[in-house]
């Protein structure tokens, strides 16, 4: 599979549009051990973690959380689903983002791609070496 770049230079912040646009360009190029579990997964970019999702997650600085998976079973922690429906989510918040950006200054797709293999990583219980050598392997181009 070919690998594209996304070009895009900001003299802004990049929208909730522009990186929803990143990081699903980022999904079909995942590792393969993430790619069987990722197959209807949707990505959605929100500013910041609400009021709820910062108290059943226990943060005490809602920029702590970079991105959160939520699977199509529960809509938050331990909370079931009113509606009937089997989604998987990965949610990505802005602000972390782009905060964790500005502090690491690395492309900001490599971020993208680096906060969802980790999150996916650590949701579908690979080992933190795992997610390491997924993510480094990743890192150096090695799709």
């Amino acid at each position: 599979m070919e690998c594209q770049s996304i070009i895009m230079n900001y003299t802004v912040p990049p929208s909730v549009e522009d990186l929803e646009t990143l990081a699903n360009a980022v999904l079909p190029v995942l590792p393969d051990e993430l790619l069987c579990d990722c197959e209807d997964i949707t990505i959605l970019i929100e500013d910041m973690a609400d009021e709820s999702t910062q108290l059943d997650l226990e943060l005490s600085d809602p920029f702590e959380l970079l991105a959160l998976y939520k699977s199509g079973k529960e809509i938050s922690p331990g909370l079931e689903r009113k509606v009937a429906s089997t989604d998987a989510v990965l949610v990505i918040y802005r602000r972390s983002l782009l905060d964790a950006w500005c502090d690491t200054e690395d492309d900001l797709q490599t971020l993208i791609r680096q906060i969802i293999i980790e999150e996916l990583g650590r949701c579908f219980d690979f080992s933190d070496d795992d997610v390491q050598e997924m993510t480094d392997r990743h890192y150096q181009g090695m799709l």
